[in-house]
C-alpha cells in the first residue's frame, strides 16, 4: 500500500502555488474538492476547505538526505522557516535532536506546519 498524505487549504489558489512552485510537487488533478500531487513518494491531497484553523504542531513532514540543502531549496524558492524560542536552532534554524536527527519547521500559506528531518545514519 502506498500512503496518502492529506491536509487543509482554505486558500486554495495560494496553496496551488506553493504545493506546485515553493515546494515542487507535481500537480496531477485539481477538482471542486482537492488538489492533488505526486510527490514521488506517493499522493498529497491538499482538502478544499471554506474555513481552516491549522493545528499547532506538525501536520506533514518529508524525511531528507541533506537537511541544510534541501531546507535552502526551499527558502530561494520563498518558504520561510520558524525559530522556537524553546530550541536551540542553528543559523537555518535547524534543530538538533537529543538522538541526532536534524528538524526544521515551516509553514504553507494556511498556516499549516510543515517540517524537514534528517534522521541519523
Amino acid at each position: 500500500m502506498t500512503p496518502i498524505q492529506f491536509v487543509a487549504s482554505a486558500n486554495h489558489d495560494e496553496a496551488r502555488d506553493f504545493y506546485s512552485n515553493t515546494m515542487g510537487f507535481e500537480l496531477t488533478d485539481d477538482s471542486p474538492f482537492a488538489l492533488e500531487y505526486d510527490t514521488g513518494n506517493g499522493m498529497l491531497r491538499v482538502q478544499k476547505v471554506e474555513q481552516l484553523t491549522p493545528h499547532p504542531f506538525t501536520a506533514l513532514g518529508w524525511a531528507v538526505d541533506d537537511i541544510a540543502a534541501a531546507r535552502d531549496r526551499l527558502a530561494e524558492r520563498g518558504a520561510g522557516f520558524a525559530s522556537y524560542d524553546f530550541l536551540e536552532q542553528d543559523e537555518r534554524d535547524i534543530w538538533t535532536t537529543p538522538d541526532g536527527a536534524q528538524v526544521c519547521w515551516f509553514r504553507d500559506p494556511d498556516g499549516n506546519t510543515l517540517s524537514l528531518t534528517q534522521f541519523p545514519v
